[in-house]
Parts: structure tokens; sequence; C-alpha cells
């Protein structure tokens, strides 16, 4: 019975060693891992152009209308040229 206890013992203590540094090389690879994950440089944040403000937007609309009525004016628009460009102006 004592050799029986002993190679029981030895079973155990050699199963547990085997765990434990099967749990610390799973814990070291994921350390290298979750450090490989993370980008080496934090990436510089890139901006977008901040939309066209409304005012912007309107005074650009009304520049091309003024324009638009000169070419009426002058004859290069016809009436209904001029109603279908103003049209185009206004709904973009």
């Amino acid at each position: 019975m004592p050799g029986l206890l002993r190679g029981v013992a030895r079973t155990a203590v050699v199963a547990g060693t085997a765990t434990a540094v099967s749990n610390r090389v799973s814990r070291r690879q994921a350390g290298r891992w979750a450090q490989e994950e993370q980008p080496a440089e934090p990436a510089e944040p890139s901006y977008a152009e901040p939309p066209a403000a409304p005012a912007d937007d309107m005074t650009s609309k009304l520049e091309q209308l003024k324009q638009l009525g000169e070419l009426r004016e002058q004859g290069v628009l016809s009436e209904p040229e001029f109603q279908m460009q103003k049209g185009r102006i206004l709904n973009s």
C-alpha cells in the first residue's frame, strides 16, 4: 500500500505542475496576442471637412441667381431657359 500511495502522490504532483505550467503559458500567450492586437503607435485622428454652412450655400445660390438674371437681361437666356435654370439652382 505505501508504494501505491507514493505513486498516486507522485501523479498528483506531476499533474498539478503540468496544469500550473500550462496555465502560465496560456496567460503569457494571451498577453502577447493582446500586445500584438494593439497598434504600435496611435493613429492620428482624421478630421472630415465640416459641411458647408447654410449661409455659405445661400450666398452661393444668390450669386448664381444674379448671374442668371444678368444673362437673361443680356438676351443670352430666354425666359423658359431662365426659369428652368433658376429651378435647378433653388432645388439643389
